[in-house]
């Protein structure tokens, strides 16, 4: 009699903490973000949309001289990339981007998904809908989000010193205004020209390292009052004085 009162009284406590653990697993608050939120790990060999925000958002910490393709498939270089995001801001650096990885690219965000230190205002002084340049209002819009991005981990590997966007899209219009190449990146949304407390060498040496195609600074034509950089595919980088 005693061993069947033990039983049943441990087989209430039992239920009671199942159900009370159930009751505190689902009050749990689900992560979310204004911007964007993932909903699942990412690690190598995975794909999707997901894949590719998070790309945009790591293809700043890449290799001298690398540009990470932003083609929604989490490859070995889109691992490396993650694992340079995490060691840039002190966390467990494993090429995964899970909990950690997601929350800190939160904390980084503005609701319009843009880096908290740069704003899509920034990057276009020239009109407020992003028309009249090479491509189309929104591939232009979506170039500049991907220039601030990586622009924010380059300020990050400088130690958070600001950097100073003075020209970013231009429509036609505006590029003719100010005298620019007829074939300009400007126009096509992923260009930033760089001033601020960095000296303009510093930002065209630090630039190689954060995934920008197109590089020109001090030396180069027109081009001893700033820094030029851009997201095209090919390498073309001219800054004499400063070594590039």
């Amino acid at each position: 009699m005693l061993r069947r009162t033990i039983q049943l009284a441990l087989a209430f406590v039992m239920i009671m903490a199942a159900a009370v653990g159930g009751v505190l697993a689902t009050a749990a608050p689900a992560q979310a973000d204004e911007c964007y939120t993932w909903g699942r790990t990412l690690s190598e060999g995975m794909s999707g949309a997901d894949v590719t925000q998070l790309q945009i958002r790591v293809a700043g910490h890449v290799d001298y001289g690398e540009i990470l393709s932003v083609d929604g498939n989490f490859g070995p270089r889109t691992k490396a990339a993650v694992t340079k995001f995490q060691q840039a801001y002190g966390l467990a650096a494993d090429g995964v981007a899970g909990s950690q990885t997601f929350s800190k690219i939160y904390a980084l965000q503005d609701p319009d998904c843009t880096p908290i230190h740069f704003t899509y205002a920034e990057l276009n002084k020239c009109n407020s809908d992003w028309s009249g340049g090479a491509v189309s209002a929104a591939t232009a819009k979506s170039n500049g989000l991907r220039t601030m991005w990586k622009l924010e981990a380059m300020r990050r590997a400088m130690g958070d010193v600001p950097i100073t966007v003075s020209s970013g899209f231009r429509s036609t219009a505006c590029n003719s205004a100010v005298g620019g190449a007829s074939n300009s990146r400007h126009l096509y949304g992923d260009a930033a020209d760089l001033v601020g407390s960095p000296s303009f060498c510093q930002l065209a040496q630090r630039a190689r390292n954060h995934g920008f195609g197109g590089i020109y600074g001090p030396g180069y034509p027109d081009h001893n009052d700033h820094t030029h950089v851009d997201g095209r595919t090919s390498r073309s980088w001219s800054a004499p004085n400063c070594g590039v």
